[in-house]
């Protein structure tokens, strides 16, 4: 799954930047100094996130405007930012919006040259803007930069894959190395990305249809087909927490799978067709439609939310239920 990149020019066509890999522990090319800076609007989305918010804008690079937009939180996320952050535009959902639909909404709002979208459980390095600036310059055909993540424990975050059609074809407990050098990817995670301007205005934000999950993967998929590159950049780092950016309560837990198994099947569709669809979505009521009831009786927090969470989600698709 590894793509060595190498710098090279713009083009209007498919792009021609990614060359495949021959020694995957292969550096890339310096980056080119640039003459002027451009203009970053960093852009994040918060839903119950008090307890991670402090940490993210304390390592936000200064000088940036930030968009934040505010998923209904009932706790004090929006207090924390008003009094840290004034000069911050927060826009003030009283209903949640999900993810894609939120982070349009800063996208919206967002000025410049680039576009920062991070999450707020995401804390940059105060070289990691910089090091994706320079980065961006180097691959002038990359409408996405990601940095490596790192967890809270110091391990590697895998944040960059195939896309999902042949990931679902790969066993599950895979295990690639981390790269060693700036690769090219299928799917980059959209826990914090650089978008380029260019990219957005061909590829306008998340699918609306999309409530929470898997919207990312369709933002890639979109702006691949457009003929933009997505580079995963090794020597700029972001630690991420992980899930830290979200209330954590049981039906957080169901809502979580029931919005994956929905998503799924919605993306299936939307590229494969209808065949493709009903061929994950029937063995999927199946086995969990025979998993929950046993889970709910014997763990029901965990393995019986989860599978209770993913039935109820393929079946609400099926049926023509909307994501919200």
């Amino acid at each position: 799954m590894y793509i060595q990149v190498q710098p090279g020019k713009a083009s209007h066509g498919r792009p021609n930047l990614c060359k495949t890999l021959q020694n995957p522990n292969q550096n890339v090319t310096p980056a080119v100094t640039q003459s002027v800076a451009p203009s970053v609007t960093v852009v994040t989305v918060t839903h119950y996130s008090e307890r991670v918010i402090g940490e993210f804008l304390a390592h936000l690079p200064p000088g940036r405007p930030l968009v934040v937009t505010d998923n209904a939180s009932r706790d004090s996320t929006r207090d924390i930012i008003r009094s840290r952050t004034p000069q911050a535009t927060l826009i003030a959902n009283e209903i949640g919006r999900g993810f894609g639909n939120a982070a349009n909404q800063g996208l919206a709002q967002a000025g410049g040259d680039f576009v920062l979208l991070v999450n707020p459980d995401a804390k940059l390095r105060p070289d990691c803007l910089d090091r994706l600036l320079a980065a961006a310059e180097r691959y002038p055909e990359a409408g996405v930069l990601a940095p490596a993540l790192r967890t809270p424990a110091g391990g590697w975050e895998v944040s960059h894959d195939v896309d999902m059609f042949q990931r679902a074809e790969m066993s599950p407990k895979r295990a690639d190395p981390e790269p060693v050098g700036d690769i090219c990817a299928d799917y980059v995670s959209g826990a914090a990305m650089l978008v380029r301007r260019a990219a957005l205005d061909a590829v306008p934000g998340f699918d609306p249809a999309i409530f929470l999950y898997y919207e990312d993967d369709d933002f890639c998929i979109r702006l691949r087909r457009a003929g933009w590159c997505l580079i995963r950049v090794a020597d700029a780092v972001t630690d991420h927490a992980g899930g830290g950016s979200i209330k954590r309560s049981w039906d957080k837990h169901w809502e979580k799978f029931w919005h994956m198994a929905w998503s799924r099947l919605y993306i299936e569709r939307k590229y494969r067709g209808p065949t493709a669809m009903w061929k994950i979505a029937l063995p999927a009521l199946l086995r969990f439609g025979l998993k929950a009831p046993f889970y709910l009786l014997t763990d029901f927090r965990n393995k019986g939310l989860r599978d209770a969470g993913r039935f109820c989600g393929t079946l609400a698709y099926l049926i023509g239920m909307k994501s919200k």
